[in-house]
């Protein structure tokens, strides 16, 4: 049996997994659905919401695992599960980018835009007086995450964004290929996604190719819009 580590993306938490975990679970894993610092119920400062942060954090749950795990990275928690490959390559049996930031090494979030189109996330962003966080106006948000979502998931999901700290925007993957380069890597793609539009999947699975590429015809949102299918395809990576 294997050990999934689920990672979420900017603003949401662990949560966001609710209705993968269970599935996962019943095929006989384990599922664990981190909250990063200063999301979910894992509240810190802002000023020290930072990409080390989330790194360190979910090395410490890796490391915790008597078996390499299934790591998953949704959104802008690949940037984070790139970090956890390269600092423990031997705890990883896969690295799983779900319509995710995938750097190259010295790339950030703000680099990879470049492959974004037309659709410009860093415009739909609210910064706070301070700087240090940003939101997204409720508006918009249904439309740019959970345009298939059931509409009691969608609501029920805006609840619990939070602010997103700028941080892990603007600091750059440091990889290696003797460390990064050995773990497999695995990209499930989201034809339908508004807000890591499929071109923009696409161009860096060019950049950086994997060992296998799943397709769903879903939205942002897979763990809400497609549940069984993306639990389909993380259960065919287990051991």
């Amino acid at each position: 049996m294997s050990t999934y580590v689920l990672v979420h993306g900017a603003y949401h938490g662990g949560w966001c997994y609710e209705k993968v975990v269970p599935l996962l679970e019943a095929a006989g894993h384990t599922a664990i659905a981190v909250d990063l610092p200063g999301h979910g119920d894992n509240k810190a400062p802002m000023e020290q919401v930072t990409l080390d942060a989330y790194v360190d954090h979910v090395c410490s749950v890796v490391e915790a695992q008597d078996e390499p795990v299934i790591l998953v990275g949704h959104s802008l928690g690949g940037m984070t599960v790139t970090q956890v490959s390269e600092r423990m390559p031997d705890k990883i049996a896969w690295v799983v980018y779900l319509t995710a930031m995938m750097p190259k090494n010295g790339q950030n979030r703000t680099d990879l835009a470049q492959y974004e189109g037309p659709e410009d996330m860093a415009a739909k962003r609210i910064p706070s007086a301070d700087g240090l966080s940003v939101t997204m106006s409720r508006d918009i948000i249904p439309s740019t995450f959970y345009a298939e979502c059931p509409p009691e998931d969608v609501e029920r999901a805006i609840e619990r964004l939070v602010p997103q700290a700028v941080e892990p925007f603007q600091r750059q993957a440091q990889i290696t290929p003797e460390r990064f380069g050995t773990v497999k890597r695995a990209y499930i793609e989201c034809l339908r996604d508004n807000a890591i539009p499929i071109a923009m999947q696409r161009a860096m699975i060019t950049a950086q190719p994997c060992e296998k590429v799943f397709t769903i015809d879903s939205d942002h949102s897979p763990f809400y819009s497609a549940p069984g299918e993306l639990a389909e395809h993380l259960l065919e990576l287990a051991e």
